[in-house]
């Protein structure tokens, strides 16, 4: 079997966006998240699989993901996404149309909203260009990540606007290893 060829990415402090945020003071400190759940899809537009644990790659990503394996949709353009996540606070939001954005509740389900790592109590957000910790597997924040039109294709839910600035993060991987749900999730820079 021959090896694949690993996808060019951007690495995450390298990435516009990280590279200013890692030299600017502040963000949120003292929290302590939770993984909640993750997901890897095999290649673009594939359901996603819920893993009970996965393997972290430095450079590359989830083994067995789309971006690993250079076959997400937007594989062919280089960027930080070697992981995705998304804030179950923000999930939990759209389910209450808070802010009411879309004309009613909506419900995603875990694999619904196609980030690797669904998380609880960190802040998203704050963590471009930041170091933090999931188990004993390191991650870089390299950028916010955006809805898509795509994924309101794939869902056929209006979810785009709802998920505006609320998106999750795109992360690089420092260190590898293996993460499991349940385990914590800890700022490393505070800068």
């Amino acid at each position: 079997m021959s090896e694949m060829l690993a996808p060019r990415m951007v690495e995450a402090f390298e990435h516009a966006a990280g590279a200013v945020a890692r030299g600017v003071p502040g963000g949120a400190t003292g929290w302590r998240g939770t993984l909640l759940h993750i997901h890897i899809a095999p290649a673009a537009s594939y359901e996603m699989e819920a893993l009970a644990e996965a393997q972290c790659v430095a450079g590359r990503g989830i083994v067995g993901d789309r971006y690993f394996n250079g076959t997400g949709t937007y594989s062919p353009k280089p960027d930080t996404r070697e992981v995705t996540l998304i804030e179950q606070e923000a999930l939990d939001a759209l389910e209450r149309n808070d802010p009411p954005l879309q004309g009613g509740p909506i419900w995603l389900a875990p694999a619904d909203h196609r980030r690797n790592l669904t998380v609880r109590g960190v802040p998203l957000n704050h963590l471009v260009g930041r170091r933090f910790r999931i188990g004993t597997v390191i991650l870089r924040g390299g950028r916010l990540n955006f809805p898509c039109k795509y994924l309101e294709e794939l869902l056929g839910l209006p979810v785009y606007l709802p998920l505006y600035n609320r998106s999750g993060l795109n992360c690089g991987i420092e260190v590898g290893g293996t993460i499991r749900p349940g385990d914590t999730i800890e700022l490393l820079d505070t800068l």
